[in-house]
């Protein structure tokens, strides 16, 4: 299992880091160590002092395939759920400013904390499905599938085009606006549509 994470994938968000609106998807993997799964705490490292939010969409790949064709690749998920892409953005900015790899930024342990699926055809639209993440009750972020740059065929068959998908490999598909920082002591909720799909503390 391998996790495929696609970032500056809605305008809003592009704009509020004042990053260039990419041409194609911005592609970048994190280990599978990164996983943080039942809602367990996120335990904030001690590497950063500004570690931020990012809620996603996340696809689960139900079969393998690659040089999928776009009007092809909804046959390649059947589970959609919901993943928090934390961010030591220190990190990353010091990486960026000096034209280095991020990687340690996007992939440490347990940075990607992920909730359990719910079936695809549980909704009427894929590209019209609502989205978000509350912290200790207040809305920081509200996203709509409608307002990605690259819906979700799009990624699976550019991301094919390299990377072989297997079955139970996971697609985080990018962070509407809202991101920002989150404090030890902070509760985080995630929500798709009106259901509950995250719920855990940071410690």
């Amino acid at each position: 299992m391998k996790i495929i994470a696609v970032g500056r994938n809605y305008v809003k968000h592009i704009e509020e880091l004042n990053n260039e609106r990419p041409s194609e998807p911005v592609v970048f993997t994190m280990p599978d160590t990164a996983l943080l799964e039942n809602n367990r705490p996120f335990y904030y490292p001690d590497f950063s002092e500004d570690i931020h939010h990012e809620v996603e969409i996340v696809l689960k790949i139900s079969r393998q395939g690659k040089y999928i064709e776009p009007k092809h690749a909804h046959k390649y998920f059947d589970e959609i759920g919901l993943g928090i892409d934390f961010t030591a953005r220190d990190l990353q900015q010091k990486a960026k400013e000096k034209g280095l790899p991020w990687a340690i930024a996007k992939g440490f342990n347990s940075s990607a904390p992920i909730s359990k699926f719910v079936a695809k055809s549980e909704f009427a639209d894929v590209q019209n499905i609502n989205f978000g993440l509350e912290i200790d009750g207040e809305t920081k972020q509200q996203g709509n599938t409608s307002h990605m740059l690259f819906d979700f065929n799009y990624i699976i068959s550019y991301i094919s085009r390299f990377f072989m998908l297997k079955l139970g490999d996971l697609i985080f598909t990018g962070t509407p606006e809202g991101v920002g920082p989150v404090k030890i002591g902070n509760h985080l909720d995630a929500y798709l549509e009106d259901k509950k799909m995250l719920s855990f503390d940071i410690k």
